[in-house]
């Protein structure tokens, strides 16, 4: 008899990218990414860190302050990294996010023919940046939607 208890592809992928967030060293804000194509094949995965040859240690990660000692434009973000860590074109596939993605982050995810957003929170609703990221997000016919009842402890066992 076959087993009824195994996790969704949604749950499977958001995993992933919620794994993904934990190598962040952000201490604010720890953000994952999993680019998944139409054959259900991980083909990206990204945190948000510094850049490759940027010593986390040699840069500030505060989010307050005048903006070159703030993290801001140094970090970047998850979604990014999925997308240059990419091992195939990503026309039409999704991307599994932590954290709904900032207008930034969008521009890219449009570009690079991500057709699908799944998000678990969306902290910065009715921000701006928010804003800006939607609109895009709807004029591109990018669809988004939020994964209700994630629950981590389904897939760590103990």
């Amino acid at each position: 008899m076959k087993r009824k208890d195994y996790i969704s592809w949604d749950t499977y992928f958001m995993g992933v990218a919620y794994l993904s967030s934990l190598r962040s060293k952000d201490d604010s804000s720890q953000v994952g990414a999993c680019i998944v194509n139409q054959k259900k094949r991980i083909v990206g995965i990204g945190y948000n860190g510094m850049p490759i040859g940027c010593e986390d240690d040699e840069f500030p990660w505060e989010r307050e302050g005048n903006f070159l000692d703030t993290k801001y434009p140094y970090v970047v973000h998850a979604e990014p990294n999925a997308i240059l860590n990419a091992t195939v074109p990503l026309e039409g596939s999704k991307i599994y996010v932590t954290l709904f993605p900032c207008n930034e982050c969008a521009k890219l995810i449009i570009q690079s023919g991500i057709k699908e957003i799944i998000y678990l929170s969306d902290k910065y609703l009715g921000t701006e940046t928010d804003i800006a990221s939607k609109r895009m997000l709807k004029a591109a016919n990018v669809s988004t939607r939020k994964l209700e009842n994630f629950n981590l402890s389904v897939i760590i066992h103990e």
